[in-house]
């Protein structure tokens, strides 16, 4: 069985690796793409949590372990000026630039392979962006936002 293509935003990832509650699981069902910014926004947020003594530096060393797992599992697209030009025009919603970034990423994925790609967050703002950009976003109801 085929899996389904899937954007990883990087408030899936850090729900997970924060611990906090109603993190997704279950991404090995997914064919994971995501923007190689993921490689930066969650070890710096893991980095701040560990600076603001929210955890200890040995469960820094076991997120960032988490953390190299699941991106051995995850293509990552460069970004591109192409990806940086769209990032910058409207977007169907008021993103911060990251969040810009990551949402044109996974629309030029679906549009360069042809296909449909459910885009995973728990970000509300991003997730009604993306459902305004024609995406589908799982889970389907975001409760909670994670800020980074």
């Amino acid at each position: 069985m085929d899996r389904r293509r899937a954007y990883l935003d990087s408030s899936v990832l850090l729900r997970r690796l924060l611990r906090q509650p109603a993190a997704l699981s279950g991404l090995s069902q997914w064919n994971l793409v995501s923007s190689e910014l993921l490689e930066v926004e969650v070890p710096w947020t893991l980095h701040r949590y560990c600076a603001a003594q929210l955890f200890s530096e040995q469960d820094l060393a076991l997120r960032t372990a988490e953390l190299r797992a699941v991106l051995a599992a995850v293509d990552r697209v460069p970004l591109s000026k192409a990806i940086l030009n769209r990032a910058g025009g409207p977007l169907g919603g008021a993103l911060g630039t990251l969040n810009a970034i990551h949402l044109v990423t996974a629309m030029l994925c679906s549009e360069y392979n042809d296909e449909d790609i459910v885009f995973l967050t728990h970000d509300r703002q991003l997730a009604e962006a993306a459902r305004a950009c024609g995406l589908t976003v799982y889970p389907d109801s975001v409760r909670h936002v994670v800020g980074h």
